[in-house]
């Protein structure tokens, strides 16, 4: 055990961090530690609320519209997301570094998304925030069409194409946030690198965008820098 420890030591001293102990945002039995924000229930108090846990799974009914949204700021973590679109192919979203809520169309609060559409997962949506990655024109469109506000290119595709499993089948997401960067992996595969963003830390949301995503793993573990960490 001691070897075993010695070895995550020099993989943390490697990278310049090191890992604690993971945290599970949800329990398996409730929304504890979130709150929804659903625009709908504004006008109409009796309509569904489209979050709900089911046989021990956090469930997005995908509508109405709107986002399930940590009570708590976050800032450098890896966060693991075990989830699957049951049914038809949709699309969801895992927001970062959120804050105000209802920035952009009256609906999604200021973050950067990480999408997880079928088919597109990984790529980037910019929300009222921005980051930049390389080749930034090929994957995002003319330079002068950037921009993180309505009407402006605030799509970055990812690296893959292949990387999701198939309608029905699990899906392993893992997002790591450190300082002003962000690295998605799909099912293991490296789909996209973004840095200089705009934000370094702020709430985490998931999405009701349309479609009923099943999440079984929600799973978030802090990285101490060691330029953080005391002498």
């Amino acid at each position: 055990m001691k070897k075993l420890a010695l070895v995550f030591l020099a993989i943390g001293l490697a990278t310049g961090c090191l890992s604690q102990e993971p945290v599970s945002l949800f329990n398996g039995e409730n929304l504890e530690g979130w709150h929804v924000d659903v625009p709908a229930l504004d006008s109409i108090p009796d309509a569904r609320v489209p979050f709900i846990v089911r046989d021990g799974m956090l469930v997005s009914l995908g509508t109405p519209g709107g986002h399930l949204i940590t009570d708590k700021n976050y800032k450098d973590y890896r966060l693991e997301v075990e989830y699957r679109f049951a049914g038809e192919p949709g699309n969801c979203g895992v927001l970062v570094f959120a804050s105000t809520p209802r920035a952009l169309y009256k609906m999604f609060p200021k973050s950067i998304e990480v999408q997880m559409e079928h088919g597109n997962a990984g790529d980037f949506w910019v929300i009222r925030e921005d980051i930049t990655t390389d080749n930034m024109v090929e994957r995002r469109g003319p330079k002068e069409d950037w921009g993180s506000a309505e009407g402006d290119l605030r799509q970055i595709k990812n690296l893959t194409d292949d990387s999701e499993a198939p309608v029905g089948e699990w899906n392993r997401m893992v997002i790591e946030c450190l300082g002003n960067s962000i690295k998605v992996w799909e099912n293991g595969d490296l789909v996209n690198y973004g840095y200089d963003a705009t934000a370094s830390s702020g709430q985490i949301a998931l999405q009701a965008e349309g479609s009923e995503v099943e999440f079984r793993k929600l799973l978030l573990t802090p990285i101490q820098k060691l330029s953080d960490t005391a002498p």
